[in-house]
């Protein structure tokens, strides 16, 4: 009798054992049973709350606590509170932060094929840019971070980059030689500034006012809305529209961070960056009209650059182009630019 006893007890534990059990696997196991988990995203980036990037982190908090129920909070930091974005980014790759936004130009060093991106004098429009980015070329790219521990959900946009300096207008190609410019520390960009006759000097972006006050450098190139964000007018007389190089941030996400996000969280991620980032795009471009006038009122003297002068940049610099076509891969840049000649065709 007792055994029997004993026999039924089992038989009922049991099942309420595995039930539990698979209540907890639920529970704990996003990864694996789908869900949206209680979570905390750490997100930084370089520029301020006010700059356009800074208005689409905000953006992008919004969406991804309202899609997850408010079960996911995203934590935004800015001004490089987190560090720069060489730092965020290994912060990324350690796990220690699962968000930043950084320009493409410091993951040259780990992926050499990004470095396309900063070739000079690609792009006329941010439509040409748009078509790269989010077409074959761009995704592409985006395929190889995850070897870097790092996953990629779009691009954003810094937008084009123009020259501010203390000395003179910069009209012509011959108005380049002697400017000391800060740069960032990019090989192309050091090298098209060196082949134009000036002497490029790379800084970290939070050492940059400072530098320009001090007048350790005499100019600098951001686009508009940072060089307004940034109050490089205080500093600056001169603004010279070059659009010499357009630039896009990288929305990244910690890949280990990423791998323990359910089906489900994934989607809120990828979709709120993706949402946010048209969102950012559209604000970035009126952002830089309205930046443009400011910067006038505020008494920058702003001069344009003529195609013709722009051309003759871009030739000077062709030889630059043309070696660093060959080192990130002629197939890829050869396809960059038959996206950019099919978009100015439509």
């Amino acid at each position: 009798m007792k055994n029997w006893v004993k026999k039924l007890a089992i038989g009922v534990a049991l099942p309420g054992m595995l039930i539990l059990g698979g209540c907890g696997a639920t529970k704990t196991g996003g990864s694996e049973k789908g869900g949206i988990q209680e979570r905390t995203i750490k997100a930084g980036i370089g520029l301020n709350e006010d700059h356009p990037e800074g208005q689409g982190l905000k953006k992008f908090k919004e969406l991804v606590e309202k899609k997850s129920g408010g079960k996911m909070k995203v934590q935004n930091f800015y001004s490089a509170t987190l560090g720069d974005d060489q730092k965020m980014t290994e912060a990324l790759q350690g796990g220690l932060q699962e968000v930043t936004i950084p320009s493409t130009s410091p993951l040259v060093g780990m992926i050499k094929e990004y470095g396309i991106f900063d070739f000079p004098f690609v792009f006329n429009t941010e439509q040409e840019a748009y078509s790269v980015l989010d077409g074959k070329v761009g995704q592409e790219l985006l395929k190889k971070l995850p070897e870097h521990k790092l996953v990629g959900l779009g691009y954003w946009e810094n937008g084009f980059r123009n020259l501010t300096n203390s000395k003179h207008p910069v009209k012509t190609a011959e108005d380049f030689k002697g400017l000391k410019i800060r740069t960032m520390q990019n090989e192309v960009h050091l090298d098209a500034f060196k082949k134009l006759g000036a002497n490029p000097s790379p800084m970290a972006f939070s050492e940059v006012f400072t530098a320009l006050e001090g007048k350790t450098v005499d100019g600098q190139e951001n686009p508009l809305a940072t060089i307004k964000s940034s109050k490089y007018d205080e500093v600056q007389p001169y603004l010279s529209m070059t659009k010499h190089v357009y630039t896009p941030f990288v929305f990244l996400v910690s890949k280990q961070f990423w791998d323990k996000l359910s089906k489900e969280e994934q989607k809120i991620m990828r979709d709120s960056a993706q949402e946010a980032g048209k969102y950012q795009r559209d604000l970035n471009r009126k952002e830089n009209e309205k930046a443009l006038e400011d910067l006038k009122k505020a008494g920058m003297k702003v001069n344009e650059v003529s195609d013709a002068e722009k051309e003759k940049m871009k030739e000077i610099v062709k030889p630059v182009t043309d070696k660093y076509a060959k080192k990130f891969g002629q197939d890829l840049v050869d396809e960059m630019m038959s996206e950019v000649e099919k978009a100015r065709k439509k």
